[in-house]
C-alpha cells in the first residue's frame, strides 16, 4: 500500500494529495491512453539527497508522448523542478517518483483530440520492489504464457499504460504459480523481458542482454549497467536468445528503476547457476548501490540533488 505523503503535483501546482481526483468519464481510464515513468531518489552516506537519472526519466517521458501523438502541457526543465519541488515539499529524503500524463474527459470514443492533457508527479515511499530479501537472496521466475507486444503492434519504446495489460496478466500468472515474477518471450520466441524489467544473462564471464531495438522498453537501469559493467572490464553483447539458452546461464539478474538490480536464482524450475546470486551479479549490483549511495562519485552527472530541510 502506498504511504501517504502531503502533496501531489499536477497541471503546474501543488495541492493536497486527497484533492488529486478526476473524472470518471477521464479518457485514459477507459482506453489506457496515457503515459508514465518511475524514478528513485537515494539518500546519500553524507547525508545529501540525488535522484538517479531524473532528466533521462523525463526525457523518455516525453517521448513517450511524442509516440502517443500528445502534446506536453509543459518542457523537460520544468518537468525536472516539479519533481525536486514535489520530494522537497513532502519531506521525502528518498523515494520513488512517479509521472503521469493522461487525456482528461471531455470527448468518449477512440478519437478525443481536444480533451485536455493533464500531468502529474506522485511521491512515495518505496522499498524493495520484488519483496524483502529479494536483493540479497535472489528471485525465483518462470517463462509466461503471454509474449511482449509485438514491435509493429504497440510501440514498445513507449511506457505507454496501456501496454501495461499484458505485464499484468504475466504478473498474476506467476504469483499464482507461486513465483515471484514472469519472463516474456517476443513474438519469434526469443527473450525479451520481466514484467518491469529488462533481463541480463552470465556465461564464462559475458554478460548478454536483448538489443535496444527488439521488443523491450529502453530500460534507463539497463543502460546504466550497460555502461558500468563496460568500465568494469566486463564483455557484453547486446542480441537475443533463447529460453533454454537463459536455464544454461552461469548467473541471471533483472534491472530496473523499482527492481534495481535483483538476482535471478532459478527460472522454469530449474537453478541458475548454483542456485545463489552469482559473483558478477554481485558486482554489479554492488557497484550500482555505491554509485546510487554516493560511495563513489564516477557518475555524479547522472545525480540531481537536493535538501530537505
Amino acid at each position: 500500500m502506498v504511504d501517504k505523503v502531503a502533496k501531489i503535483w499536477m497541471d503546474g501546482k501543488l495541492i493536497n494529495w486527497d484533492d488529486a481526483n478526476v473524472h470518471i468519464l477521464t479518457h485514459t481510464l477507459h482506453y489506457g491512453l496515457g503515459a508514465f515513468e518511475g524514478i528513485r531518489s537515494y539518500k546519500r552516506e553524507d547525508g545529501s539527497s540525488a535522484i538517479f537519472r531524473l532528466e533521462e526519466h523525463m526525457i523518455r517521458f516525453l517521448d513517450s508522448m511524442k509516440i502517443m501523438r500528445v502534446k506536453s502541457p509543459f518542457d523537460l526543465n520544468t518537468l525536472c523542478r516539479a519533481t525536486v519541488e514535489t520530494l522537497v515539499v513532502n519531506g521525502l529524503a528518498e523515494g520513488y517518483i512517479r509521472p503521469l500524463v493522461f487525456i482528461g474527459d471531455g470527448a468518449m470514443g477512440l478519437y478525443a483530440p481536444n480533451n485536455p492533457i493533464r500531468v502529474a508527479i506522485i511521491v512515495w515511499k518505496w522499498g524493495a520492489y520484488l519483496g524483502a530479501g529479494a536483493l540479497e537472496k535472489g528471485i525465483r521466475a518462470g517463462v509466461s504464457s503471454f509474449n511482449r507486444h509485438h514491435v509493429n503492434s504497440s510501440m514498445v519504446k513507449g511506457k505507454i499504460c496501456g501496454h501495461y495489460v499484458n505485464s499484468i496478466q504475466a504478473k498474476y500468472e506467476a504469483k499464482d504459480a507461486g513465483l515471484d515474477e514472469a519472463i516474456m518471450l517476443d513474438t519469434a520466441g526469443y527473450v525479451s523481458e520481466a514484467t518491469g524489467e529488462n533481463i541480463f544473462i552470465i556465461r564464462n564471464g559475458k554478460l548478454k542482454t536483448p538489443q535496444f531495438g527488439s521488443a523491450i522498453l529502453g530500460g534507463i537501469t539497463r543502460e546504466t549497467i550497460l555502461e558500468m559493467a563496460r568500465t568494469m572490464g566486463y564483455e557484453i553483447e547486446e542480441s537475443r536468445f533463447t529460453r533454454d539458452e537463459m536455464w544454461l546461464a552461469d548467473e541471471v539478474f533483472m534491472c530496473g528503476t523499482a527492481a534495481e538490480v535483483t538476482p535471478v536464482i532459478e527460472i522454469d524450475g530449474r537453478p541458475i547457476g548454483d542456485g545463489k546470486p552469482g559473483p558478477i551479479t554481485k558486482a554489479i549490483q554492488s557497484r550500482y548501490f555505491d554509485m546510487l549511495r554516493g560511495r563513489v562519485r564516477d557518475y555524479e552527472e547522472w545525480m540531481t540533488t537536493y535538501t530537505i530541510e
